[in-house]
């Protein structure tokens, strides 16, 4: 890996793949993350944990791939999404996502008969683990029918459209439990994406289970990052980022070397594909809603 810059993005802790509702592959994220300028990466999947990340951290053509998840919980308020890191696998943790999967899997079969049957069409998916809406807009968009990606949402399968149906979720303690079992590392994703603002921090403010806050984080709109550096300060949070990566592009968002030191220091030592133990220098060096 080059040299990094002050600036640089070094680490992109929040990335989808296939498994969820992403369209990049597993084996496609070191060549995705090289072309970035990216050396480490956290595979956070929507209510699952990646099956081919054998490890809490590992390494793979030079690239470092956390194993994450990425948990939506109720909170009474709302629904927050929580970004475990370093997942360890237990027996608790694994069957709330067994759970999560089936309901991804009704849920999805009772949307794709809705729109099916609104639209007189064949989307040609199969119900299955990891299927959330943007598989279903993608399909609406590529059947002819007269809607593309977004309009699928706005007309037909988004919160309040005629074809949508609600998901079940964790509830936030229960998440909290889980993930602080399991996780290296617990955050808040992205809490200017949540229409109450205030109790979602108040969230990672509160609990002890949360360890960091989501800072770095393409919005597409002004936020107020400093409400971020102070709850940080105020509270002891760590400060992650990432893109959010539904594609294949990577660094949009991130942590510069200088910003992911103490993230780092939590992380395990990354092992590498052969599963030989490896050291690490890099700490010296280095939409989703609608699901």
């Amino acid at each position: 890996m080059p040299a990094a810059s002050d600036d640089r993005v070094v680490a992109d802790l929040h990335a989808h793949t296939t498994l969820s509702d992403g369209t990049m592959t597993l084996d496609e994220v070191p060549a995705a993350a090289r072309e970035a300028g990216v050396d480490w990466v956290a595979v956070t999947d929507h209510d699952s944990v990646h099956p081919e990340i054998d490890a809490p951290v590992v390494e793979r053509d030079g690239v470092r791939i956390v194993r994450g998840i990425e948990l939506r919980v109720d909170a009474g308020f709302g629904r927050l999404d929580l970004l475990g890191y370093g997942v360890e696998h237990t027996d608790a943790l694994d069957a709330e996502i067994d759970r999560l999967q089936r309901d991804r899997r009704e849920r999805g079969a009772a949307i794709l008969d809705a729109v099916e049957e609104r639209l007189g069409v064949d989307l040609d998916i199969e119900p299955r683990a990891g299927l959330g809406r943007p598989h279903i807009a993608r399909a609406i968009d590529e059947s002819g029918a007269p809607y593309d990606y977004a309009g699928a949402f706005d007309e037909l399968i988004g919160n309040d459209g005629p074809c949508y149906v609600a998901r079940d979720v964790t509830p936030l303690d229960e998440g909290l439990d889980l993930l602080d079992d399991a996780c290296a590392l617990v955050g808040l994703a992205h809490p200017f994406r949540y229409e109450r603002v205030d109790e979602a921090l108040d969230v990672a403010r509160e609990s002890a289970a949360i360890d960091a806050v989501e800072r770095f984080y393409p919005y597409g709109r002004a936020v107020d990052d400093s409400r971020i550096d102070r709850l940080a300060a105020e509270a002891d949070l760590l400060r992650t980022g990432g893109t959010d990566a539904h594609e294949r592009t990577l660094g949009v968002a991130g942590l510069t070397a200088s910003a992911f030191e103490p993230v780092r220091d939590r992380l395990p030592e990354a092992v590498p594909t052969d599963g030989s133990a490896t050291g690490d220098s890099a700490a010296a060096a280095t939409p989703d809603e609608q699901d």
